[in-house]
């Protein structure tokens, strides 16, 4: 009997393999032959003037990107960046997903309006923010003047600091609403006798998020809390569309850009990318290893 169990669970892993086989392969042609050609070229030096005219340089551009002062001014003010926009948006998503997890009148509604700043594409949300902020007929500028608070007269995406701030900000507005869905479906899935359990052990509100909510949380706060930090470490679009990275708002992911497209640098540019997305997987390994014990744990119960 247990032979033939054996046999069973071996024919169904052999026929799982063979279903998995097509996506691997997909997979395969989608992401990693272009890493790898990514990687190719960036171990060459090429030709602007002759076609198909190249000469292998190794690590050369990779040397040269690791002590440029660019490079490293954008390391920096993209994990500003992220640190920053990430860190609100994790506050403000919970808060917002305990609001939406309270019964009351017209919380379907609210839900779903909620959700419509994350489904705004984001070059159009970054060209709104970037109408908000303009000196002379903007939203936000037309309000503190109207107000007489300081900053109506400032020019927000031409100062350094303040560009970085507005970058933030649509960050912010864009993304919290994912941060919460996610939150919102962990809150979905806590028994809600925990919470009468603690009632009665007589713990107060407060005292039933922290031993109770925030806990139970975790899990869902960490995923969400990884998934943002990546796409905040790779940012281009916001940045590119409000200050084209200038005043102090260069990304790892725009200078790469810079480099490839404008400068024409293909070897360079390429060598950029790689160290980015580089960055962005150590990052993630490192979050998963030492900050993201939760996520483990739920792979592991899987």
């Amino acid at each position: 009997m247990a032979a033939t169990r054996r046999g069973i669970g071996e024919q169904q892993r052999h026929t799982a393999r063979w279903m998995l086989a097509p996506s691997l392969v997909l997979m395969f042609l989608v992401s990693a032959v272009p890493i790898g050609y990514a990687i190719w070229l960036s171990l060459n030096a090429y030709s602007v003037r002759q076609a198909d005219l190249s000469v292998f340089v190794g690590l050369t551009h990779y040397l040269n990107a690791l002590v440029s002062p660019e490079w490293w001014e954008a390391f920096r003010q993209t994990f500003f960046f992220a640190v920053v926009s990430v860190g609100l948006e994790v506050v403000l998503g919970v808060l917002l997903a305990l609001l939406l997890d309270r019964a009351f009148r017209g919380r379907a509604l609210l839900r779903s309006t909620v959700l419509l700043p994350y489904a705004v594409l984001t070059v159009v949300s970054a060209i709104t923010w970037q109408t908000m902020f303009e000196p002379n007929f903007g939203l936000v500028t037309g309000v503190l003047n109207a107000l007489g608070l300081p900053g109506g007269d400032l020019v927000w995406l031409g100062e350094p600091g303040y560009a970085m701030a507005v970058i933030i900000a649509a960050d912010v507005w864009k993304t919290t609403p994912f941060v919460a869905l996610l939150v919102l479906a962990g809150l979905q899935v806590i028994p809600r006798d925990t919470y009468e359990a603690a009632a009665l052990d007589g713990a107060s509100r407060w005292q039933a998020f922290r031993r109770v909510t925030l806990p139970l949380l975790r899990p869902a706060i960490a995923v969400a809390t990884l998934f943002r930090l990546l796409d905040a470490l790779r940012v281009f679009d916001l940045p590119f569309v409000l200050t084209r990275g200038a005043n102090g708002t260069e990304t790892m992911s725009m200078l790469a850009y810079q480099e490839l497209r404008e400068g024409r640098l293909i070897g360079q540019g390429s060598a950029l990318s790689i160290l980015t997305f580089l960055t962005v997987m150590a990052v993630s390994l490192l979050y998963i290893r030492y900050a993201g014990g939760n996520i483990r744990d739920v792979a592991e119960e899987k």
